[in-house]
């Protein structure tokens, strides 16, 4: 039987791990996990401080999840999408017809996020050149900068985090970019309080010129989470969909990671009554236990992809485990947790909690500033407050805080300088107030050592 020794060899020479330095990775090998705590081998505990990256929603092991997985892999673990179906992904594409706002009415399933970002590019660009009469000139996408979409090559096409994707840009095709609603770094002449006014009238007049070779515009409804945690503006959301419509433009809405109640809403358009022509769900959608995104269309945009065999308007696109039963049973169960707990209704409540918390840190001399949108808050820790200047990247300021957080029983990971707090929803009271107090006692060890650095001994 392999020993702990073995675990972490395998774990340090043979696992790739994703968005990590592999020269400097030290395994950390979580072997079980219950409500909002993980369990190292050496049986160290940490308060999920990130939903074991954004998609868990009701806590490990919840006995419903388990149950219905269980279940479910008693009468077929996997079917392929591909001309033949499966009960629980039929009804769970139902139940996010009859739950996403109204409009939203026929599901396609993918294993990701990036995946069902990919498909509603794919979607988008095949509707132009199907529906009647054709615009095939429409090939072009908007897209919002340090915005992020995912890894593949189409959906880092239409992102804008710089870091992730500069090493790619001859790979990637050519996509308008606009400035973010960034109420923290306002563009150059612009008040923080007309970011949002000012981003939507720069939309406007690009649609206004150029709409009738733009297929789409895509963005993240109401926080741009690999940004930073940048929290639109209210309105931006509605106005961004009021400018789409009016030029004659597709609008998705990618929703994997502010999807599924981070935003207090089970779909952050919900916030703002939109309804997009393309919504993308990943992360929370199995409750964090299984594989499993979804992208939603409206009637006329699945109407286009109709016609005889011999037209050739089939989506030639799909994934081998799209609409696996098992995910699709984990995700009905999660629908069924959000309804019979009542967890949208208990957020208000967390929400606040989370905000007062987050008040003491917006104090700490070397913290920017604090956003926070629902359950999604983001700590941006910067060299000089009054300038607003950001540590050096190569500092890695927000990994030293996040280190310091482990040490202390907190996992947490960074957005660069920011460091990233989205809970499980399940999380409780006690268990928010101990990562608040933890992150704040991190936050002012890494600025005594900033302020006050060791000497190098002789």
């Amino acid at each position: 039987m392999p020993t702990d020794a073995d675990w972490r060899e395998w774990d340090r020479r043979r696992v790739w791990h994703a968005f990590t330095q592999m020269q400097g990775y030290e395994p950390l090998l979580i072997e079980r996990a219950s409500g909002c705590t993980l369990y190292d081998i050496d049986g160290n505990a940490y308060l999920d401080g990130v939903s074991s990256l954004w998609c868990n929603v009701h806590g490990h092991g919840h006995p419903r999840l388990n149950a219905a997985i269980t279940d479910q892999l008693t009468r077929v673990a996997h079917v392929t999408s591909l001309g033949m179906g499966n009960p629980p992904a039929a009804e769970l594409a139902a139940r996010l017809v009859e739950r996403a706002p109204a409009g939203l009415e026929h599901v396609f399933f993918s294993g990701d996020g990036a995946c069902a970002v990919e498909a509603a590019l794919k979607m988008a660009f095949q509707y132009w050149r199907q529906v009647n009469p054709a615009m095939p000139r429409k090939t072009r996408f908007v897209a919002f900068e340090d915005a992020y979409h995912g890894d593949t090559l189409g959906s880092a096409s239409v992102g804008g985090v710089e870091r992730f994707h500069a090493m790619f840009r001859p790979l990637l095709f050519e996509t308008h970019r606009l400035p973010p609603p960034d109420r923290y770094r306002p563009p150059t002449g612009i008040e923080a309080a007309d970011v949002g006014r000012d981003a939507l009238d720069r939309l406007d007049a690009l649609l206004a010129e150029q709409a009738d070779g733009i297929a789409g515009v895509i963005i993240e409804p109401l926080v741009q989470c690999a940004a930073g945690i940048l929290v639109h503006p209210d309105g931006f959301l509605r106005g961004v969909r009021e400018r789409t419509r009016r030029h004659g433009v597709l609008m998705i809405a990618d929703e994997v990671a502010v999807g599924m109640g981070r935003a207090g809403t089970l779909f952050a358009c919900e916030r703002e009554g939109v309804t997009p022509d393309l919504l993308c769900l990943g992360k929370g959608l199995t409750g964090g236990y299984l594989p499993m995104s979804a992208t939603m269309a409206t009637g006329p945009i699945w109407d286009a992809f109709l016609g005889a065999y011999s037209e050739s308007k089939t989506f030639y696109h799909g994934h081998t485990f799209a609409g696996n039963p098992l995910a699709a049973a984990a995700a009905l169960a999660s629908l069924d947790i959000f309804d019979g707990d009542r967890v949208l209704e208990s957020l208000p409540q967390k929400v606040e909690r989370l905000a007062r918390g987050l008040e003491p840190l917006a104090d700490l001399p070397i913290v920017g500033d604090v956003r926070q949108c629902g359950m999604i808050a983001g700590i941006e820790l910067v060299r000089d407050k009054a300038r607003r200047e950001p540590f050096p990247w190569e500092m890695r300021v927000g990994g030293m805080a996040c280190d310091r957080a482990l040490r202390a029983g907190v996992w947490l990971r960074p957005l660069g300088n920011v460091i990233v707090l989205m809970p499980p929803l399940a999380i409780r009271d006690s268990e928010l107030d101990r990562i608040l107090d933890v992150l704040r006692q991190a936050i002012i060890d890494v600025g005594g050592e900033l302020a006050h650095p060791r000497s190098e001994s002789r």
